[in-house]
């Protein structure tokens, strides 16, 4: 384990928060070009009991990751109804390699099981190999693309259920 590293639940639109995606957008754009995940994304779709977000902070006091989860029906985006979907996984360059995303994976498919949703999904891309690896290895199988991205032939959609 990450030694003094503490989960803590915040806003999505809390300060460290927003350092982070912003972090997060300038990778995508790295990796992908254009303007990073242009998903409309709102604060109250993380608010619990539909939704959760997760900060990690190191023994400084750092935010050094970030992850959550929204709740999601069947619409003409691809979802099923009892949908969780993972947003914002993302680690700092220097936390990378202990086992924070695991960590934030578990405790968001452990909230989300408790909250009543069925199953987790996820969309990532073919220039993400460590979230595909992560992913595949947590059990997560490729599934039919939903969400913004659906159309796009980078687009890498899984999918995991969420057993009670």
């Amino acid at each position: 384990m990450s030694h003094g590293i503490e989960l803590r639940v915040v806003p999505y639109d809390h300060p460290d928060a927003l350092k982070l995606n912003d972090q997060v957008q300038l990778e995508y754009q790295a990796r992908y070009g254009g303007e990073g995940d242009v998903t409309p994304l709102d604060p109250a779709m993380f608010a619990p009991p539909r939704g959760l977000y997760l900060l990690a902070y190191d023994a400084s006091g750092a935010p050094v990751a970030s992850g959550g989860w929204r709740g999601q029906d069947e619409n003409d985006e691809g979802y099923s109804d009892g949908d969780a979907e993972l947003k914002r996984m993302y680690v700092v360059a220097g936390a990378r390699g202990l086992g924070l995303a695991r960590r934030i994976l578990a405790a968001l498919e452990a909230d989300a099981r408790a909250a009543g949703r069925t199953r987790m999904v996820l969309e990532t891309g073919d220039r993400q190999p460590e979230a595909i690896a992560l992913y595949s290895s947590s059990d997560y199988t490729l599934t039919k693309k939903f969400g913004h991205y659906r159309d796009y032939e980078s687009s890498r959609c899984m999918a995991k259920p969420l057993h009670p």
